[in-house]
This record gives C-alpha cells, sequence and structure tokens, in this order.
C-alpha cells in the first residue's frame, strides 16, 4: 500500500492534469498490446484446432486401419475356411507369407501413424510452450507497461511538484516583494504624515502664539503673516496707552527637535521687511548656552514657557521710547531727527542688512578669487609643458636639418649664435 504525500491542492490538480494527459497513451499502449496478445491468441488457436483436426484424422485413420485390418483379417479367415479344404496345402504357406507382409505394412503403417501422432503431439507441447511463452510475454508487457507508467506517473509528479515548488517559490517572492514595497509605501506614509504632524503642530503653535498674545495684549493688533510672506507668524502692532503706534515686534515659532542658526539669519531679513522694531524666536530647543531667553545676534530668542514675561518686557521697551519720542516731538531739529534715525532701530538694520549683503559678497568674491587662481596655476603648467615640448621639438629638427632650419623668433640665442659665427 503506497503511503500518503502530502500535496497542496494546486499539485493535485497538476497531477490528475498530467494523469489525464498520459491516459491517452496508455490505453493507446494497452489497445496494441490486446490487439497483439488477441492476434497470437488467435494464431494459438488455429494451431490448436490444426493439432485437434490432426489427431481427430489419427484417430480416424487408427479406426479406420483398425476396421480393414478386422474386415481383411475376417475375409482371410473366411477365404481360408472357405478355401482350406482345397487349397489348405497350396495357398497355406503364401496366405501366410501374404498375410505376415499385409501385416507388416500394417505395422509400418501403424508405425508411420505412431510418428506423425508423436510429431503432432510434439507440436501441441511446442503450441504449448508457445502459449505458456506468450503468457509470460504477456505478463512481462503487462509489469513493463505498469511500470513505465508508474514511472511517467511518478516523473509527471516529480515534475509537477518542482514546477507547484517552483512557482510556490516565485509566489512567495512576488509576496516579499509585495511586502517590502508596501513596507516602504508605509514608511513613506509614516514620515509623510510625521512631516504634515509636524506641520500640524507648528501651526497649533502659531494659532497658540497668536492666542496668548492676544489675550495678554488685547489693545494691540496681532496680523498673522500669510505663508509665503516675509517668513514670520505674527506681527504685533504695539498700541500705547493713548492709542498711539509704538512699533512691531515680528514673532516666529519653531516647533523641531534640532536648532538651526540659519533661522536668526531670515528672521533678521523678515525682520527688516516687516519693517519691525523688534523680533522674537519661540523655540522648543534653544542654542547652546540659552536656557530659557536671551538676545542672540539681535534677535530675542526664548522658549515658549517665557513668552508672555518676555514679550511684555519687549512691548514695554517700545511703549516707552514711543512715549519718549512722543515727549520730545516738535523741540526736535532736522539734526536730531536725524541723529534719532541714526541711533533707532531701523538704520541699524539697514546698516546691518548692507553689512550682511557685503559680507556674502565678499565670500563669494573669496571663493571665486581661490577657483580663478586656481585654474591660472592649472593653465600656466599647461602652458610650461606645451613651451618645453615645442622648445625640444624645435630643438631636435634642429639638430637634423641645422642652419637650413628657419629661425623662430623668441627661440633662438643671438649672442651664442655669434659666438658661433666669430670662431667659424
Amino acid at each position: 500500500m503506497n503511503e500518503p504525500t502530502l500535496v497542496c491542492p494546486q499539485c493535485q490538480a497538476e497531477i490528475k492534469l498530467t494523469e489525464s494527459l498520459a491516459a491517452p497513451l496508455i490505453a493507446a499502449t494497452r489497445r496494441e498490446y490486446e490487439q497483439r496478445l488477441g492476434a497470437r491468441n488467435a494464431e494459438i488457436a488455429t494451431r490448436e484446432r490444426e493439432l485437434a483436426d490432426r489427431e481427430q484424422a489419427v484417430a480416424a485413420a487408427n479406426e479406420r486401419l483398425a476396421e480393414q485390418v478386422r474386415a481383411e483379417v475376417d475375409a482371410a479367415k473366411a477365404r481360408i475356411a472357405g478355401e482350406e479344404a482345397a487349397k489348405a496345402k497350396r495357398a497355406a504357406a503364401a496366405e501366410i507369407e501374404a498375410k505376415a507382409r499385409a501385416v507388416v505394412e500394417l505395422e509400418g503403417v501403424l508405425k508411420e501413424r505412431d510418428e506423425k501422432l508423436a510429431e503432432a503431439q510434439r507440436a501441441q507441447a511446442g503450441v504449448l510452450r508457445q502459449k505458456r511463452e506468450l503468457d509470460d510475454q504477456k505478463r512481462e508487457l503487462e509489469l513493463t507497461v505498469e511500470q513505465r507508467v508508474a514511472a511517467g506517473l511518478e516523473t509527471a509528479r516529480t515534475k509537477a511538484r518542482q514546477e507547484a515548488e517552483d512557482a510556490l517559490r516565485l509566489k512567495v517572492a512576488e509576496k516579499e516583494q509585495t511586502i517590502t514595497a508596501m513596507q516602504r509605501q508605509i514608511e513613506e506614509l509614516k514620515r509623510k504624515a510625521e512631516q504634515g504632524s509636524q506641520q500640524l503642530q507648528g501651526e497649533v503653535q502659531e494659532l497658540e502664539l497668536e492666542a496668548l498674545l492676544g489675550a495678554k495684549f488685547p489693545r494691540d493688533t496681532l496680523l498673522p503673516v500669510p505663508k509665503g510672506e516675509f517668513g514670520g507668524d505674527v506681527v504685533q502692532r504695539v498700541i500705547g496707552p493713548l492709542g498711539q503706534a509704538c512699533g512691531a515686534i515680528l514673532w516666529e515659532s519653531k516647533r523641531t527637535k534640532n536648532w538651526s542658526d540659519g533661522w536668526l539669519v531670515k528672521l533678521r531679513e523678515d525682520q527688516r521687511t516687516a519693517k519691525a522694531e523688534l523680533c522674537a524666536l519661540v523655540s522648543q530647543v534653544l542654542p547652546k548656552g540659552v536656557e530659557t531667553f536671551e538676545c542672540v545676534d539681535g534677535v530675542w530668542v526664548l522658549h515658549p514657557r517665557a513668552l508672555l514675561p518676555v514679550a511684555t518686557a519687549l512691548r514695554q521697551t517700545l511703549v516707552e521710547v514711543a512715549m519718549a519720542r512722543q515727549a520730545g516731538e516738535g523741540q526736535q531739529t532736522k539734526t536730531e531727527m536725524v541723529y534719532q534715525y541714526l541711533t533707532g532701530p531701523r538704520f541699524k538694520h539697514r546698516v546691518e542688512a548692507i553689512v550682511e549683503a557685503f559680507n556674502s559678497m565678499r565670500e563669494d568674491l573669496d571663493r571665486e578669487r581661490k577657483a580663478i587662481m586656481k585654474q591660472w596655476a592649472k593653465r600656466e603648467e599647461q602652458i610650461e609643458r606645451v613651451m618645453q615640448a615645442t622648445v625640444g621639438m624645435y630643438g631636435d629638427l634642429q639638430g637634423i636639418a641645422g642652419r637650413s632650419l628657419q629661425e623662430i623668433e623668441g627661440l633662438a640665442l643671438p649672442a651664442l649664435e655669434d659666438d658661433s659665427d666669430a670662431s667659424s
């Protein structure tokens, strides 16, 4: 009994398909074998019938011979009995001799019949032997067919199993590739979601900043900066106790994991664009050495928990400066107004912008100078190599052609040539 094999449904389907494809070949082989076996059986049946006919013919001949012998013996006895008296002495010897010859002949006929019967028996034995051999061949052929069918089925099963394993392996690889791609997509979606979450958190912090400033300073005008303009988040227009404009503070909020010094440069540019007297950067992370708040390069950098105290101090500074300026209005000369402008924040912002632009241009100019000097040195070395090769080639040709070679200005030495002419 064959052990059950664990095959996947797809493998079973492919095995059934293989068996269905091999069934016509097996049926054709069996039909061919049955036809050959039927022809051989027909031949055996024909030989058996011939042998039976021969046996019947021999039996009939024996019976006829026996009857003939009995009839002849009876006739001979009758004739002997009838002629016994008259011919006993005369025909006894001849009759006996004739009967003896007849008996000898009959014995020869019987012997010939016996030989034919033995030959027929031998033929029957050969037929039986051939039948037995045909049976053996039939069994061997059936065994061979079954073995070939079994081998073909086993090969087909092995091939189908291998193909199924290959297909399963490919499907597993495709699934793994799909899972990898999906994981990458999930990571990309997570990154986008985190980025969107950071943007959302930044927008929430901007709204919170605007709400805190609005609640703390209801008199002031808070102008949210649209995206793409100035770069800040909120411009606080400070309104004094008497309703006068005292200046502006540009607020910028950051909610990231790492600090960047580039924020300060950009916020100062945004401050000049917004024409704000002061600018402040509210960030969860602070520069190195800053614990709560500090003025770094003209920008007030502070933690969100110090927002309201610092905003109050900055606002009060602008209010006091505006009130002092308003108290002195009408008493200032143009010189004092110029002095006030030169000592004020706007002039400072203008000069800082010019200095920053000049420093940037100077850095670009230094980089260009270094690059050009490097290129000049490289070209000078290339020109030197070309000149050396040219002079060497000219010297080689002059050594071969002598003075018949035309002189090239710049490659000749007049003093040495004059000395050579004088010596000659």
